[in-house]
């Protein structure tokens, strides 16, 4: 009798606890070769945890994880490195080394210590890069690369370890629409040539339900719901676990499921609200948004945002904290509808903060909307950090914000800049804001 092949990746009964916090509860999953399963969840769910715990990088309060048949605990670093390959959802590059340097990482765990490099690890090095679409800049500096191509980056370091189990942490957060599915596609591919079992943490169920083959869905550290993306995603599904209101529909030509939002469009209460605190829209995306938001709301300020997907960090974020927020399905163009409730957002504000997110053709017209309303409330532009590209529209989105600030908006250096700039403009009226310290 022919014993069955072993699972690249078996979870068996997982807990991980901080201390008196529980951040994943008893999940058991079983990933076979050539499966992309997607890990999704609100913030806070437990999907990087149980990702870092699978990759042994939290220690198990509970449970197993065996990779190809051996546990876990078993395993040497240096093993469980040629095993399991780890993509986190962010990482600073540390110091500008060369592209070609940083993919060559992942061959550490293949090299005995002080050997040079073999034929073997050249060439896994040269399939990564061709893999990640990041061969014609190998030359050039990890601090010199775009979001985008760090992003890439990254996921040619992960390919060349040669694991049969990846595990991949957000790793579309902070791209624009097209580079989320430019490498969506290209980790699928890699997983159906290669017989990888890949595990990808995605906040997007739009984009979960197209690329992976099983949704895994996690809740307050606990697996909720795991199967096919078209039999689990489901209105009741997405109300409890969420919160969200939202309508299921199928792809006539792919029958895979896709969510049209019906979120309503309310304001605060008026009863929470500080008459002598500002009304900001925060204008964002990608996660960008994220820590303004926060910080704004910490401080009192009325906010609210727009127009973002559904299921985006920020969105997701802005729901959390109770923000009016306009917003489309994942992955589509801003259609007319989600503009105009923007706008009615927009036009509500006194101050309107524009984060220093990636602008494609897809929310373009996020910046392009601006402009009736440049006139009227104060615009703060925050100054992208230091060798960020945010410009994937053909150069239409940087003329966009150079006409804002030809029609007056401000630039403003970071968050803490941004709000001693709005403390000077508080106001208790609902006119124009008098004006501030410019901060060009």
């Amino acid at each position: 009798m022919t014993e069955a092949p072993l699972l690249p990746l078996t979870v068996d009964a997982v807990s991980v606890r901080y201390r008196d916090q529980v951040a994943v509860r008893s999940v058991s999953l079983a990933v076979p070769p050539g499966e992309v399963l997607a890990l999704a969840g609100p913030n806070g769910s437990g999907k990087s945890s149980l990702l870092r715990a699978i990759a042994g990088l939290e220690p198990l309060s509970q449970g197993s994880v065996h990779l190809l048949g051996r546990p876990l605990a078993s395993l040497s670093l240096r093993e469980r490195a040629r095993v399991v390959a780890w993509m986190p959802q962010e990482e600073a590059p540390g110091d500008n080394v060369p592209l070609l340097d940083y993919v060559r990482y992942g061959r550490f765990a293949h090299i005995p210590p002080l050997a040079p490099e073999r034929a073997a690890d050249v060439g896994a090095v040269a399939a990564a890069l061709a893999d990640a679409d990041v061969t014609d800049f190998a030359s050039r500096g990890m601090l010199t690369l775009s979001g985008g191509e760090r992003q890439r980056a990254r996921l040619a370091r992960t390919l060349a370890q040669e694991t049969p189990v990846l595990l991949l942490d957000e790793a579309t957060a902070h791209l624009d629409v097209g580079h989320q599915l430019d490498l969506l596609v290209r980790i699928r591919r890699i997983a159906r040539r290669d017989g990888r079992a890949v595990v990808i943490a995605l906040h997007d169920l739009n984009l979960a339900a197209r690329f992976a083959d099983r949704v895994a869905v996690l809740s307050h550290g606990q697996l909720v719901a795991e199967g096919d993306p078209a039999a689990i995603l489901s209105p009741e599904l997405l109300a409890r676990v969420w919160g969200v209101v939202a309508e299921v529909r199928r792809d006539a030509a792919t029958g895979l499921p896709y969510l049209i939002p019906q979120l309503p469009l309310g304001l605060q209460p008026a009863s929470v609200r500080s008459p002598r605190r500002l009304r900001v829209h925060v204008v964002a995306g990608g996660g960008t948004g994220v820590p303004y938001l926060r910080r704004l709301v910490e401080e009192g300020y009325e906010v609210s945002a727009g127009a973002l997907p559904l299921f985006d960090s920020d969105s997701e974020a802005a729901q959390e904290l109770g923000v009016p927020v306009a917003v489309e399905i994942p992955f589509a163009p801003l259609g007319t509808e989600a503009r105009a409730r923007n706008r009615v957002l927009l036009a509500a504000a006194e101050a309107i903060v524009v984060a220093p997110f990636p602008v494609g053709p897809s929310n373009l017209a996020n910046l392009e909307d601006l402009h009736e309303f440049s006139s009227r409330i104060p615009i703060f532009l925050i100054e992208a950090p230091s060798g960020a590209s945010l410009e994937f529209a053909g150069g239409r989105a940087t003329e966009a914000r150079e006409q804002l600030l030809r029609d007056g908006a401000v630039r403003v250096a970071d968050l803490p800049n941004l709000l001693a700039t709005l403390a000077a403009r508080r106001g208790t009226s609902k006119g124009p804001v008098p004006d501030g310290p410019s901060q060009r």
